[in-house]
């Protein structure tokens, strides 16, 4: 297990090397230790509703894990409440970790919530579900559920 400083010294090296615009990135086993040492930090999942359904969820400790839709489904509208459910649901002094299918829409919702004065903003690398195998499957090349880390399917 790594140590708090750890985590978010690799956390800061990755922001640095891709100039994020928010606090930094997480691999999906670094997101979870830092959620079991920092009971106030909160896995903000912006999938959709209709993705928890079919695929599943992460299963972290109690009150840490958030659902706040970054876009509507159906119709993939985006979601214009998304950053008043965040100061709802997490403190801007807390560490928010972001996470999606594959890592895309979280990043958008870091960058939105480092500008709505969440300073501690992070993506998950890989996402719940990972990128595509050669076949099109999710699940087998990386991801939060390939890493083995705890989560409840559909």
């Amino acid at each position: 297990m790594s140590t708090l400083e750890q985590i978010l010294a690799q956390a800061e090296k990755r922001r640095a090397e891709h100039q994020l615009p928010y606090k930094g990135a997480l691999a999906p086993a670094e997101a979870f230790e830092l959620l079991q040492l920092k009971p106030e930090a909160r896995l903000v999942d912006v999938r959709t509703r209709a993705e928890l359904d079919w695929v599943g969820r992460p299963i972290v400790g109690d009150g840490q894990y958030v659902h706040i839709e970054w876009t509507r489904y159906p119709g993939g509208v985006p979601n214009t409440e998304f950053v008043d459910q965040l100061r709802e649901a997490a403190s801007p002094d807390a560490p928010v970790i972001f996470l999606c299918r594959s890592a895309a829409r979280s990043k958008l919702a870091a960058v939105a919530a480092e500008k709505a004065g969440f300073h501690q903003a992070f993506d998950l690398l890989e996402g719940f579900e990972g990128n595509k195998d050669g076949n099109g499957h999710r699940k087998t090349v990386d991801g939060w559920c390939r890493r083995g880390l705890p989560w409840i399917g559909a």
